[in-house]
């Protein structure tokens, strides 16, 4: 029997069996999700007049619904609704047990193993090892703001549509 850690939010689990497979591939295959994306970002961007016109509000469901499909296959995405995977090699930050954002904590087990799950990856050595791929790789070693977690669910790429065309995100929903 596994007792969670005390900073483990209720439900977390590490991955089991084949669960998170597609996910170590989209980390070996960093350059490539950074393509893909690179240029699907764009047609967001500029689908902001048609966002606007339906109304972010109401895209915002069947959204997020079809990135948590898309994002939960490639990389075992948790929607928080701040996504950085292009800074994190590819590697959902919010798959470290303790929702780490910049970095591993100092408890990676000498084979690279997380300490809180043995038989998981360490989620950081994995960002590293897919942000090396990257063009962009050297992106991990900015430090990303803590994750407000009233903004979990929302979708990332209507964000990123609204804010590069200096469009205000509406203020995240009190829980």
């Amino acid at each position: 029997m596994q007792i969670p850690a005390a900073f483990e939010p209720p439900g977390k689990r590490p991955p089991a069996g084949d669960h998170g497979r597609l996910r170590f591939f989209s980390i070996r295959h960093a350059r490539l999700m950074e393509n893909l994306y690179a240029a699907f970002e764009p047609i967001l961007v500029r689908l902001h007049p048609v966002w606007a016109r339906i109304g972010y509000t109401r895209l915002e469901r069947p959204v997020a619904a079809v990135e948590s499909a898309v994002k939960g296959a490639l990389f075992d995405c948790r929607m928080c609704g701040q996504c950085i995977l292009s800074s994190t090699g590819m590697s959902c930050p919010m798959n470290c047990p303790k929702n780490l954002r910049n970095g591993p904590c100092g408890g990676v087990r000498q084979d690279g193993h997380c300490e809180v799950y043995p038989e998981m990856p360490c989620v950081w050595v994995k960002a590293w090892e897919g942000s090396r791929l990257m063009r962009d790789g050297d992106r991990i070693a900015e430090v990303q703001p803590p994750i407000d977690h009233r903004r979990k669910g929302e979708s990332s790429w209507l964000r990123v549509a609204r804010e590069k065309n200096g469009a205000v995100a509406p203020a995240p929903k009190p829980h």
